[in-house]
C-alpha cells in the first residue's frame, strides 16, 4: 500500500483542495478503509457553504468501501477481515452509554460534533485530529476499534450499496419514527433522495397510499417518486396541495407525515398540519432552517393529537433493514443514481446536489478512484 493517499480537503467555505495526506501505520487495534463510494447528502451542501470552525477538513460521511489493513484485535473485536465489503456509519460512538447500548448511536454525546468540537464524525472532523483521514472523499478511511460497520449483502454492488444512508433514513424516518404501515396514508414532502427513500420505505412496509409533494423544478424527481412508488404526486406551485390531498383521502387526512423539505421555511410544516387527519397523525419533520417559527400553530396541533418527531439521524436496526432492502432489487433504485465524480472534482458534486452544478442529480456519489 501506498505511505500517501490523496484527499480532497474543505479548505474554506465552497473550496475544495486535492492534497496528499500520510496514510498511518498499521496498529493493532484498527484498520483502514479503501474508499469505492462516497455518497453526497444534502447536509454536505450545507455545511460546505460554513466557514471553517478550525483546520481542513476531509468531508464524506457515506462511505462504501473493502477493509485493508486489519489490526489483528480489530478483527478478533469486530469479526471483519481484510477485503471485506462494508457500509460504515458516520458515527464513532462511546460504546457504553445508554444510546449505544440500543444501536442509537445518533444521540450519544461523543459523536455530537454540532456541539462538541472535540467530538469525531465522519465527514466533519479536522484533519488535526489524528490521523486526519476522517472523510470519505479520499483513497483511505482510518477506521478506530468503535467505528461502526454493517456488512454489504452478497450481490450488492458498492455503487448500490452506496444509497444505504439515504434509504436508512428513509427507514428510519418513515417506519421506525412515523409508524408507517400496513394500509397506511402517506404524505412525503420534497422528492429528494431522502424523500424518494421515504417512499420506497413506506411502500415496502405496507401503505396503502403515498402522497408526494415538490415543486415544479421537481418535475423529474416527480417521476421517480411515481416509479418508486408514489401512488399521487403534487406540484404545489400548480395546485392547492390541501385541496388536492383532501380530494384523495376522501376529506380523512393523512395518518404520517414526513417532511424532507429542509430549508423550505414553515410552508410545508403548516400543509403537514393541516393534512393531517382530524386525531392522532403523526409528522416527522427534517428540522434544518426552522431556527424560528413565529406563530406556530400548537393549538391546531394538540387539537388534532399530532404527534411531532424530529427526523435526526438512524439507528443500527435503519441501516441493516436499508442493506436488506437495496440488496432484494425490488425497487429501480438506479433512477436515483444519476451522477458520479472523481476526488478532483468533489466541489461540483456538492455544489450539484445543491442545484447549481451538474442539472438534474439526485444521489451523487464520489469514487475515490476514478
Amino acid at each position: 500500500m501506498p505511505e500517501k493517499v490523496q484527499a480532497a480537503l474543505k479548505v474554506g467555505p465552497s473550496t475544495t483542495e486535492l492534497r496528499e495526506l500520510d496514510l498511518p501505520p498499521a496498529a493493532g487495534d484498527a484498520a483502514l478503509l479503501k474508499v469505492e463510494v462516497a455518497g453526497v447528502c444534502g447536509t454536505d451542501v450545507s455545511q460546505y457553504r460554513l466557514p471553517l470552525r478550525g483546520s481542513p477538513i476531509v468531508m464524506g460521511h457515506e462511505n462504501v468501501g473493502y477493509l485493508a489493513r486489519v489490526g489483528e484485535t480489530f478483527a478478533s473485536r469486530t469479526g471483519f477481515k481484510d477485503g471485506d465489503l462494508v457500509f460504515l456509519e458516520h458515527y464513532l460512538p462511546c460504546g457504553h452509554c445508554e444510546w449505544c447500548r440500543i444501536g442509537e448511536y445518533r444521540h450519544c454525546a461523543a459523536t455530537e460534533w454540532f456541539y462538541d468540537p472535540t467530538a469525531v464524525r465522519y465527514g466533519y472532523t479536522s484533519i488535526d485530529i489524528p490521523p486526519g483521514l476522517w472523510g470519505g472523499f479520499s483513497h483511505y478511511l482510518y477506521l478506530p476499534l468503535n467505528a461502526v460497520l454493517h456488512r454489504v449483502p452478497q450481490g450488492l454492488s458498492p455503487e448500490r450499496a452506496g444509497l444505504t444512508m439515504p434509504m436508512s433514513n428513509g427507514i428510519q424516518w418513515a417506519v421506525i419514527d412515523g409508524g408507517v404501515g400496513s394500509g397506511s396514508t402517506v404524505l412525503v414532502q420534497g422528492p429528494g433522495q431522502q424523500g424518494l427513500c421515504c417512499v420506497m420505505a413506506s411502500r415496502h412496509a405496507g401503505a396503502g397510499s403515498i402522497i408526494v409533494t415538490g415543486t415544479s423544478k421537481d418535475g423529474r424527481r416527480m417521476e421517480v417518486a411515481a416509479s418508486l412508488g408514489a401512488d399521487v404526486v403534487i406540484d404545489v406551485e400548480r395546485e392547492d396541495p390541501l385541496e388536492r390531498i383532501a380530494a384523495v383521502t376522501g376529506g380523512r387526512g393523512v395518518d404520517v407525515v414526513i417532511d424532507c423539505t429542509a430549508g423550505a421555511g414553515t410552508a410545508p410544516t403548516i400543509l403537514g398540519i393541516e393534512a393531517a387527519k382530524r386525531r392522532g397523525a403523526t409528522i416527522v419533520v427534517q428540522g434544518e432552517g426552522h431556527q424560528q417559527f413565529p406563530n406556530f400553530p400548537i393549538g391546531k396541533l394538540t387539537r388534532k393529537g399530532i404527534t411531532l418527531k424530529s427526523a435526526r439521524g438512524h439507528s443500527h436496526r435503519a441501516v441493516e433493514l436499508a442493506l436488506g432492502l437495496l440488496a432484494s432489487g425490488r425497487f429501480p433504485i438506479e433512477l436515483m443514481m444519476t451522477h458520479t465524480f472523481g476526488l478532483s472534482e468533489v466541489d461540483r458534486a456538492i455544489k450539484s446536489v445543491g442545484g447549481q452544478g451538474a442539472p438534474g442529480a439526485i444521489h451523487v456519489a464520489v469514487l475515490p478512484w476514478t
